[in-house]
């Protein structure tokens, strides 16, 4: 894959001045008439958003299939009546949609030109138990500052710590390579890398677990490769730093209806409730899609589903692929169990909290949002009760644990955070437990399909997809969509789109050669 830096042109678009293009295939502009090839894109969420969206936008004739009644994946929305009679939308609430998440913003742009549906919050800030406090709204954006700021800035970090640290193991995080950051620590946990390099039990536990946190997995079991990659992502590779935004109104109203509406202005066929059951591969190089009630013909296929849905698809199609593919695919882990619980309390908590709040320590509870601070149909509801709305999310819940002792424990941790919400009633409640988030566990790297398989027709995307850049998390799904968008428009000789990422490796000179130390 060929990248470019080019800093005139990134800083113009907004972007940090040395973010890495990765150019798009060459062709023609886009099909026309009636001769554009069919291709259906199973899947609704991000990755599948982003490959029907660069699909349709070719001429190519999309069918996009999803399971849910909705669009989104896991940022899906649904209706639902309060106690009180209020609807309100049901989702899985805070996501950060960081600056430096380029192609996810890129897809958004084509219903949100400004993005004006996203607006910004102040601070990622961090709480320990043990009453430690972190924050990131006054760390240096600009690389190495920014992580020189945090050593700076964190209570975490004192000199002992820093004289006790290991420099020569924590090298590698000076020049981060994909897919080479995989090969050196792949083979090892976040949490036995963090304890090679000494990294401070506080900060430890503070930060980097918090981080670790939001793959859904405990660093003793997450890949210390995928760890490296987000130091890499927001600290040492972007100027971006810790900047994000969030919807201001639910996802369904910002994000997916707008989008739901301008793929169908593109003239896709948008099925939603309806999950794709088998592909079968057929000899004039197309390939049969089988749903509940119809089987029908197309050129070609993304697979854009979570880790559990490929592998009930390919082990349901057990023509698709060949044999180290299939066997690959049938590895994938998810993740464990996680709990989004939110309440719709009968009075504010206290003025001075922040909309999103990472916690540790805290039992099972791993962060707390006031919906009301940023979404609008969370705040006119608590404008119009004096309420507030509160999310509490669980990650990497044991699969055996009794769920009602859990909510129930992360409600008593809130309360033991934001004491006022002890005496506030719970007007209703919502618990949301899922299981469909990606395992990127040690050593299974190489296991993780690539976005092109054995067969050319059937590209693959999603946020477990090995795709060769330096990105994570959605823009690792809308990243895997636009490649796989566009290795198919590649057979077909059209154009595809041009992508953008944070450096493939480091910033600096003389940290990258600080770094090739550790290889000595």
């Amino acid at each position: 894959m060929t990248f470019l830096h080019c800093p005139g042109t990134g800083h113009r678009h907004g972007r940090d001045r040395r973010a890495a293009v990765v150019p798009a295939p060459d062709g023609r502009a886009r099909f026309t008439g009636e001769a554009a090839p069919t291709a259906a894109v199973v899947g609704g969420g991000i990755a599948g958003l982003a490959a029907a969206t660069l699909l349709a936008e070719r001429g190519v004739r999309v069918t996009l299939h999803e399971s849910e009644p909705s669009l989104g994946g896991r940022l899906s929305g649904l209706p639902t009546q309060l106690a009180d009679g209020t609807t309100v939308t049901m989702s899985r609430g805070f996501h950060a949609f960081f600056r430096q998440y380029y192609n996810l913003r890129g897809l958004l742009r084509r219903v949100d030109p400004g993005l004006d549906s996203l607006i910004r919050l102040p601070d990622y800030p961090l709480r320990h138990s043990s009453g430690l406090h972190d924050s990131f709204a006054r760390v240096p954006r600009t690389p190495p500052l920014s992580a020189m700021g945090f050593v700076a800035l964190s209570p975490t970090f004192g000199l002992r710590d820093l004289a006790r640290m290991n420099p020569r193991a924590a090298l590698p995080l000076l020049d981060v390579r994909v897919p080479e950051v995989y090969e050196r620590l792949d083979s090892i946990s976040a949490h036995d890398f963090l304890a090679r390099i000494r990294f401070p039990e506080a900060a430890h536990h503070l930060a980097f677990e918090v981080f670790s946190r939001s793959f859904f997995a405990d660093p003793r079991e997450l890949s210390a490769a995928e760890l490296v990659l987000m130091f890499h992502i927001y600290f040492l590779g972007s100027s971006e730093g810790l900047l994000f935004d969030v919807p201001d109104e639910p996802f369904p109203t910002a994000l997916w209806d707008p989008l739901h509406r301008y793929l169908e202005g593109h003239g896709t066929d948008v099925r939603t409730r309806t999950p794709v059951r088998q592909v079968r591969p057929r000899p004039d190089g197309g390939l049969d899609l089988t749903t509940d009630d119809r089987t029908t013909r197309y050129d070609a296929l993304v697979l854009a589903l979570d880790s559990g849905g490929l592998r009930r698809v390919v082990a349901a199609s057990p023509e698709l692929g060949d044999s180290d593919w299939r066997a690959g695919i049938d590895r994938l882990r998810t993740a464990p169990p996680f709990l989004v619980s939110r309440l719709w309390l009968d009075r504010p908590v206290a003025y001075d909290r922040p909309g999103f709040l990472g916690t540790s320590g805290y039992g099972p509870l791993d962060n707390v949002s006031v919906l009301d601070r940023w979404e609008g149909e969370a705040a006119r509801w608590a404008r119009r009760t004096r309420g507030s709305v509160v999310e509490l999310h669980a990650y990497a819940v044991a699969p055996d644990a009794d769920r009602g002792a859990v909510q129930a424990e992360v409600l008593r941790q809130l309360h033991r955070i934001y004491p006022e919400t002890l005496s506030a009633r719970i007007v209703d409640e919502r618990h949301e437990w899922r299981a469909d988030c990606p395992m990127f566990p040690v050593g299974a790297y190489r296991d993780r399909p690539g976005v092109r398989t054995p067969d050319p027709a059937v590209t693959v995307a999603g946020d477990m997809v090995r795709t060769g850049l330096p990105v994570a998390l959605m823009e690792r799904a809308a990243t895997s969509g636009f490649l796989a968008a566009n290795a198919l428009l590649e057979r077909w000789g059209v154009r595809g789109q041009t992508l953008w990422t944070v450096p493939r490796a480091g910033r600096s000179a003389v940290l990258r050669r600080l770094a090739a130390l550790g290889d000595g």
